[in-house]
């Protein structure tokens, strides 16, 4: 079931894209070769053939999770069709962000946090996708500090990222907070402000970031969330960030590339056509060359969606793809082994067709596995039925 040949396919390459097939052999991609057709393999139609997205961050966990406030469900429910979503958008390596903070008004604590990251530990390798934590870890908290050690035992745990919570510092300013909690809450405008003053005054000489970098600089990647000022980038670098993500300024995008960081931003930014907050705005990120890696942030449709939006927009298909794939693989040093369309890589691959300006995912596969298919034509499926996934035949039929 990990030995296809996949045929009439518009390869994208991490340098050129063009009609041909892909050769996969007991999981791996054997041989990628231009203008041939073959009778005998999975015709594509000329649909798009690209690596697995890897998406480096998503909160879409908490979503499924809590879709309302009030209304919680269980961590395997929860995971099971998240997964399943994140299969339909064509993510194969999906990093779900966990905050290790405690913030009552959003449902988060720390002890939660590290039972959270220890079940999903438990059932990642029973799933369609590759599953990764991405730890956001409060540094303006004391209480941090005794859950550093049980972090590292957790063996999703890959990507760390600083997440500062002292009210008006990053993505929002004083005002906006103000006026989110009096919404939120049904508070006046000056209980806002004296609650958010509190909480300015608990946590404003409250650094660990010392302590989070000694802990995990040896084996983890390091980021930076939601840096605003060049000095917040500064900061980040000194201990140890090679990652910029959703910097909220162009000062603070400008500066992250200065110094050499890779810099994420949400692939919703780029497909809506701004941020949904007032912040940096992914376009003119991009037509500045700041952006190296797009994310699904909050979204799993955009991120395909983004890729077809970019070439439309006369970016070409292999810059479009690296931006979900192999630039995040390079963050991560992924990239030996896969994130792009290349022999001897991992038969981690997504075929789509773009219409309406969006992407309908027609097979993802991993290790060289057909873990999704759905035939939007509404023919016969082309999958012998020996390589037909357990998705067709419980969604199918066939």
């Amino acid at each position: 079931m990990n030995t296809h040949l996949l045929t009439n396919a518009r390869i994208v390459t991490p340098t050129e894209n063009f009609i041909g097939s892909v050769e996969i052999e007991n999981g791996i991609i054997n041989s990628v070769i231009k203008d041939k057709y073959y009778a005998e393999g999975i015709d594509l139609k000329q649909q798009w053939l690209i690596p697995g997205c890897i998406d480096i961050h998503t909160d879409y966990l908490e979503k499924e999770m809590y879709p309302r406030a009030s209304a919680a469900f269980p961590l395997p429910f929860a995971l099971h069709f998240m997964d399943a979503r994140a299969a339909a958008c064509g993510i194969t390596t999906v990093f779900s962000a966990v905050s290790f903070s405690d913030n009552e008004e959003k449902n988060r604590n720390l002890t939660e946090a590290m039972e959270l990251s220890r079940q999903i530990d438990k059932v990642r390798h029973s799933l369609l996708m590759r599953h990764f934590l991405h730890a956001r870890i409060d540094p303006n908290s004391h209480g941090i500090l005794d859950y550093l050690e049980p972090m590292k035992q957790l063996e999703s745990l890959y990507l760390v990222v600083y997440n500062d919570h002292i009210p008006g510092e990053r993505q929002f300013t004083i005002q906006q907070q103000i006026d989110l909690r009096s919404k939120a809450f049904g508070i006046s405008p000056e209980e806002a402000l004296a609650k958010l003053e509190k909480q300015i005054e608990k946590t404003k000489n409250i650094n660990n970031r010392q302590q989070i970098y000694e802990a995990f600089k040896d084996k983890y990647i390091l980021g930076s969330h939601d840096d605003t000022t060049v000095e917040h980038v500064e900061e980040g670098k000194f201990y140890g960030s090679t990652l910029s993500e959703m910097p909220t300024t162009l000062t603070a995008a400008r500066k992250a590339k200065e110094l050499g960081l890779w810099v994420c931003l949400g692939a919703p930014n780029y497909y809506r056509g701004g941020s949904h907050c007032g912040n940096l705005s992914c376009i003119e990120a991009i037509e500045e060359d700041l952006a190296d890696i797009l994310c699904s942030d909050y979204h799993f449709p955009t991120v395909l969606a983004s890729v077809v939006r970019m070439i439309e927009n006369g970016i070409s298909p292999s810059k479009a793809v690296n931006m979900v794939s192999l630039n995040a693989a390079r963050l991560l040093n992924f990239d030996a082994e896969t994130g792009s369309i290349e022999a001897g890589k991992k038969a981690d691959i997504v075929v789509f067709d773009s219409k309406h300006s969006f992407a309908a995912v027609s097979y993802v596969f991993v290790d060289g596995v057909c873990k999704y298919h759905a035939d939007y034509t509404h023919g016969v499926s082309p999958l012998k039925a020996e390589h037909k996934t357990e998705w067709d035949v419980l969604n199918t039929g066939l």
